[in-house]
């Protein structure tokens, strides 16, 4: 980088003593966050998530042909036809929001049960018809009643249930009441939807509709960094080993990482790690987990009966469980840290149950940081406000 790029990026902090102190500032997109110290050089293994760590899928074009594949596959078991209508909208969506099957409504809810946001289809409840249905504005989780879309492969669903609920509420043909829709003698409680489109997502991933799109177009559908080797070989250069853990099977996974490594050195993708286990089938992989077998590479086929280890460089694993991996690798809960971009199952149940440091990958904050950023001048004049209101009825 020229010392011209680098200034652009520094900023000018009050001086102190005459002098001007000038502190670098990567990119919101690049910033890393802690919540506590963390001693890299005490981390002896480095592990990763595949999808959206990796392999991060471009937005919001991979999430449109998702969306695309649900509403077909809605139509083909009798939604109506206008649903194929519907676009993609990414300014609607967010991570993180439960849908409540009783009400058919998305929900914003902070760590203590409070609604701050309350949405059915489209429309937005004001503060007293949302407290109409949910007294003083809280809600206590229910996993029978609340769903959590907190994936970004949850984004095309949460967006789905939304057109759905809205067209419904709002067609002239059906009926709404608290716990559903009515067209005649039939009638569709919001459960029942949400479950149509739960089996419809399911539906479009295991069929490999979605994944056969992707390999067939993995420029269009997955960012490629010529720094994934540079920050791979440093690793390794400081005597850490690295594993990749993901979900998905063993051929998605060559074809996608043979896109994202090869080509820059003339080695293969594997050759980056010392170790590979594929359909790992997370957050089941930190609990009981399943059988561990090894993945004949030629074919992609699994081998014969359960490997007993040890667990070999270059080799590809199928499956297993977190203790089978700690103790076949010998790693310590502390000295070993985990990339992936799922809150529940690559995050609090590797730290939780394994104690891994853990490294959670949030491609919102970058635009969240770029608001903060641009509209720090109104957030400072909301902050003045309220000291007024304080002094006023103080």
């Amino acid at each position: 980088m020229s010392t011209d790029g680098l200034s652009e990026k520094l900023d000018v902090n009050t001086p102190a003593r005459g002098e001007r102190t000038r502190a670098f500032k990567r990119d919101p997109a690049h910033r890393v966050f802690v919540n506590r110290s963390l001693h890299m050089s005490k981390i002896g293994f480095f592990g990763f998530d595949l999808d959206y760590t990796l392999a991060i899928y471009k937005s919001p074009e991979y999430e449109a042909v998702a969306f695309n594949f649900i509403k077909e596959r809605l139509v083909a078991i009798g939604y109506p036809a206008e649903i194929l209508e519907f676009e993609y909208d990414p300014s609607f969506v967010t991570r993180g929001l439960w849908f409540d099957k009783q009400y058919g409504n998305l929900l914003k809810v902070d760590s203590y049960g409070n609604i701050l946001v309350c949405v059915h289809g489209f429309r937005f409840l004001k503060s007293h018809e949302v407290r109409e249905v949910y007294p003083n504005k809280f809600i206590v989780f229910d996993d029978k009643r609340i769903y959590v879309l907190n994936t970004l492969f949850h984004l095309p669903e949460l967006y789905m249930l939304a057109c759905i609920i809205d067209y419904f509420t709002n067609s002239p043909m059906y009926e709404r009441n608290d716990s559903g829709v009515m067209c005649g003698e039939i009638f569709m409680p919001f459960e029942s939807i949400f479950q149509d489109v739960r089996n419809a997502v399911d539906k479009v991933h295991d069929s490999g509709l979605l994944k056969q799109l992707t390999l067939d177009n993995l420029r269009k559908y997955v960012h490629k960094d010529e720094r994934l080797p540079v920050l791979f070989n440093r690793m390794r250069a400081h005597g850490s080993k690295l594993f990749l853990l993901t979900n998905s099977d063993f051929s998605y996974t060559d074809k996608i990482m043979t896109y994202l490594l090869n080509g820059f050195e003339n080695r293969s993708w594997q050759s980056y790690f010392d170790y590979v286990v594929v359909d790992a089938k997370k957050p089941g992989f930190f609990e009981g987990g399943t059988t561990l077998r090894e993945v004949d590479t030629e074919s992609g086929t699994l081998k014969l009966g359960v490997h007993m280890g040890p667990m070999k460089a270059g080799r590809v694993y199928a499956g297993g469980s977190v203790n089978t991996l700690s103790q076949m690798l010998g790693i310590s809960g502390k000295e070993a840290i985990y990339f992936g971009d799922h809150i529940f199952g690559d995050i609090l149940k590797s730290k939780k149950i394994r104690g891994w440091r853990t490294f959670l990958v949030v491609p919102e904050l970058g635009q969240e940081l770029n608001v903060w950023h641009d509209k720090r001048h109104l957030f400072a004049r909301l902050g003045e406000l309220d000291s007024k209101v304080s002094e006023i009825f103080r």
